[in-house]
């Protein structure tokens, strides 16, 4: 079943009135959506608009001032993220940071040994990370030292370490930032291959023409608000988020 079929699925996962203020500063403005099992979530709008305090506040490096969060209908309030990531929530950062000193394989070993097998032998940790980092391109730079990657392969290491947790909720922001066409088609395949394997993916992306590709639904937020809600082609179109966000984007 494809992520079409959305309609069909339970809700994985639900924003309800979520806010986070710094100081007098609202990042995230009474939010609530809902998340269907197995589908492609799309999350646009300007700079500045929220995007990443959102996907901080799911992953929970962030804690919400108001509001409430729930995974599988638990609520996630004062759980770790280490404890999320045991839960099945995984996510990418803008900002690709490997760890240094050691090899792309051991870097995704890492994420293997802290995601939802917490107990997982070192051997089969490898084995999983191995699995993963053929699945984004980068078999064959496995022995690699991590920082020695040029951004591209960055950023398919980054999804690696977050697949290697076993994610059933994967949070991506902005994998495809910096990538050529190539690239960006590449990255668009692999989301969707993870989505066929039944993972629920809620992305961040800026490539108008690659977040229409692969969502199942989108979500507009401008200034903390959500301004939108709905299919890709009903959104795109709608005349506040061309206004707010699109202009000149748009095609």
């Amino acid at each position: 079943m494809s992520g079409r079929d959305a309609g069909e699925r339970t809700v994985l996962f639900e924003a309800r009135h979520v806010t986070r203020r710094f100081g007098g500063l609202v990042a995230v403005s009474d939010v609530s959506y809902r998340h269907n099992q197995g589908e492609i979530l799309g999350l646009i709008g300007p700079n500045g608009a929220g995007k990443t305090t959102l996907i901080n506040l799911i992953s929970g490096t962030l804690e919400p001032t108001g509001g409430e969060l729930l995974f599988e209908g638990r609520p996630l309030k004062g759980m770790a993220p280490y404890r999320r990531a045991h839960l099945g929530i995984g996510r990418t950062f803008q900002l690709m940071k490997p760890f240094p000193g050691l090899s792309v394989l051991d870097n995704v070993t890492a994420g293997a040994l802290f995601g939802r097998q917490p107990e997982l032998a070192m051997a089969k940790a490898r084995d999983l990370a191995a699995h993963w980092l053929e699945f984004v391109g980068l078999g064959e730079k496995a022995s690699q030292p991590a920082d020695a990657l040029g951004g591209p392969d960055r950023k398919r290491l980054e999804l690696a370490k977050a697949l290697a947790l076993q994610p059933r909720l994967l949070l991506l922001d902005e994998v495809m930032a910096g990538l050529n066409a190539v690239e960006i088609d590449e990255v668009v395949a692999l989301i969707q291959r993870i989505r066929d394997g039944g993972t629920t993916i809620l992305v961040i992306e800026h490539v108008v023409k690659a977040i229409r590709k692969l969502s199942d639904r989108l979500l507009v937020l401008q200034y903390g608000q959500l301004i939108a809600e709905g299919t890709a082609e009903s959104v795109l179109e709608d005349p506040a988020v061309i206004e707010a966000y699109l202009g000149r984007r748009r095609g």
